[in-house]
């Protein structure tokens, strides 16, 4: 055996003449039963190369030693099995090679042997495979030392080791004198022994970063300019701002006193939840046509605000009535409340936070609740839990909409008898 042979050059030049090592439990086996073994129990891994191979020679290297493969996951330098076992499991997948390294793991643990096969990360393991493919020059791989540094560190740590065991005095760690050149001279060797093992690590800038720093000013303009047109071109005239509930008349208290007889316009509360059936976009062509088109198939719009006017019975009111509909109560003042007479839900309680009755219970006894959801799915158990307060419907999801209408016409029966019940009527 050659002390000075380099496992992992040895192990790259015979997969390159495609004459792979072979594990033993002899340095120099002389029989069958020491090749016929597991990488586990193998205590040497036996290189032979023919004479038109490489001359001709047999080299067993411990399996144990350390090679210039660096693992920065494991935080240290990986031993021969370790990189012999991952270019056997080359073909793997990551669950795979993980299991197979837990599973030899397990038999070096069962023979007693106080050794572990390192588990590299994706990225090194397919670095070391395609090094020793010989798809990666020599000296290109990130986690190999290159044979220069690894014989220059090992010299000068064996210089440093022979430093320190040949003196019987010991080093002081301190700057030598000018006058003791030396003194200086033989701790500038020991010191630079020590740096040269030490490992380099960065700052939270180069971890995070890189050692370079990136300008993404390119990016930010290109991104501005490729929404920005997009934006254009869907809006290509300047629209007046939506209306809101700041700045709605309707909403906020008359200057002036109102005219007998005229009362506030009631107000319909939608669920802002992206699984509600009935969203801004699409409640109005629903309550008005009598249609359900899906939100999504409907022209969007900014405003957080709608109004329809709806012909109510003539004991609520002799003229049509003008209703305001909001998904969002944020810019309520206390007496918008009042106004309130149905409020559209999924059964998701969260929609109630920013409400003035945020308990399902007190909610629906001041205004009517309303799920509608698709035709032949299960009504959620919230809504069920809610009793007769909360109106349950459903509407088709074929394309035949005809029935639509009475699901509608349910819903403005239904509103109506709350406004009764709230004290809209005869006006």
């Amino acid at each position: 055996m050659a002390d000075n042979q380099d496992a992992l050059s040895l192990l790259r030049k015979s997969i390159a003449v495609d004459n792979a090592p072979t594990p033993s439990t002899s340095e120099d086996p002389s029989t069958q039963a020491d090749l016929d073994i597991s990488l586990a129990d193998a205590t040497y891994l036996v290189f032979n190369f023919t004479q038109a191979e490489d001359g001709g020679h047999h080299i067993a290297l411990p399996i144990s030693q350390k090679t210039r493969f660096e693992s920065k996951a494991a935080s240290k330098a990986v031993d021969l099995r370790s990189v012999y076992f991952t270019w056997q499991n080359r073909e793997q997948q990551t669950i795979r090679y993980i299991n197979a390294v837990a599973a030899i793991n397990e038999e070096l643990k069962k023979a007693g042997k106080d050794e572990v096969v390192t588990s590299l990360s994706f990225q090194e393991r397919t670095d070391l495979v395609n090094w020793l493919n010989g798809d990666i020059a020599e000296n290109a791989c990130e986690f190999i030392r290159s044979l220069d540094d690894n014989k220059a560190t090992r010299k000068e740590a064996d210089d440093a080791a022979a430093l320190v065991a040949g003196g019987d005095e010991d080093i002081e760690m301190r700057d030598a004198g000018l006058s003791d050149a030396a003194a200086r001279k033989k701790e500038e060797e020991l010191l630079r022994a020590i740096y040269a093992s030490e490992r380099k690590m960065g700052d939270r800038n180069t971890i995070l970063r890189g050692s370079k720093l990136q300008d993404y000013s390119g990016v930010r303009k290109r991104c501005a300019d490729v929404f920005l047109k997009g934006r254009s071109a869907a809006q290509p005239t300047p629209t007046p701002a939506a209306p809101t509930l700041t700045n709605n008349p309707a909403l906020r208290p008359p200057v002036k006193a109102p005219q007998p007889g005229r009362r506030p316009e009631p107000i319909i509360l939608l669920s802002p939840s992206a699984s509600s059936l009935l969203r801004m976009p699409n409640i109005k062509s629903f309550l008005v046509d009598g249609i359900y088109q899906p939100p999504d198939n409907t022209a969007s719009s900014g405003a957080n605000i709608l109004h329809l006017t709806r012909k109510l019975s003539d004991d609520i009111s002799k003229h049509p009535v003008r209703f305001i509909l909001v998904d969002s109560p944020e810019h309520f003042r206390h007496d918008y409340w009042e106004r309130v007479v149905a409020v559209f839900t999924t059964g998701q309680t969260w929609q109630f936070k920013n409400y003035k009755w945020q308990n399902p219970a007190d909610l629906f006894a001041n205004a009517l609740g309303v799920y509608v959801g698709w035709k032949g799915e299960v009504v959620p158990e919230t809504v069920k839990g809610w009793g007769r307060g909360v109106l349950t419907l459903q509407v088709d999801k074929g394309k035949d909409r005809w029935r639509d209408r009475e699901v509608v016409e349910d819903i403005w029966r239904a509103i109506e008898g709350r406004m009764r019940g709230k004290g809209w009527g005869g006006k």
